[in-house]
């Protein structure tokens, strides 16, 4: 008689040639299609470089200036007074209605001076906040003499370049003074 032998069945396992090419395939999709957050800084316009023996300095009156400083501590002065970071932009509205109707170099000026060792959040939060007094003063304008909001306007228009005029966005960065010690 003839004996037949059981073939002994082998462990099942998963096919590993192609892992490879699966992860190489699932990295590429996922570097092609992840979307990076770029920081792309504060958008400032910044003048040109003059020398200071050709720079000329144009003084300007004490009504027509509003000083902000920041100074290491954190603490923010509005015209040497102490005053809150959010309250910024209320107290300086006013300032900017009151100068509306005046001819384009008699506009309100913020000067904007911190500490070599000013928190940089601080600052920051400090000049958005006299934007915003700008461009709400802008938005309040716009309403009033066009019955429409900034962002229904032409970007080309007439009526922008009336608001730009009307209320130009003067806000003059100190240079930090060097700490003596």
């Amino acid at each position: 008689m003839v004996q037949i032998k059981k073939r002994k069945k082998g462990e099942p396992e998963i096919p590993t040639s192609s892992m490879a090419d699966i992860a190489f395939l699932l990295l590429l999709f996922f570097l092609v299609a992840t979307v990076i957050d770029v920081d792309t800084g504060i958008g400032l316009t910044l003048p040109e470089f003059v020398p200071p023996e050709q720079q000329e300095v144009v003084p300007i009156s004490k009504e027509r200036l509003a000083a902000v400083l920041i100074n290491e501590n954190g603490d923010v002065l509005l015209n040497n007074e102490i005053i809150a970071i959010p309250q910024i932009s209320k107290s300086l509205k006013p300032r900017i209605e009151s100068k509306i109707e005046l001819p384009g170099n008699k506009k309100l000026v913020v000067s904007v001076k911190t500490d070599r060792k000013t928190n940089y959040n601080l600052y920051i939060q400090a000049l958005d906040q006299i934007k915003n007094a700008y461009f709400d003063v802008r938005e309040a304008y716009s309403l009033q003499r066009f019955g429409k909001r900034l962002v229904d306007l032409d970007e080309k228009s007439d009526e922008i370049k009336e608001i730009r005029e009307k209320i130009p966005i003067t806000i003059s960065i100190a240079e930090p003074e060097a700490i003596k010690k």
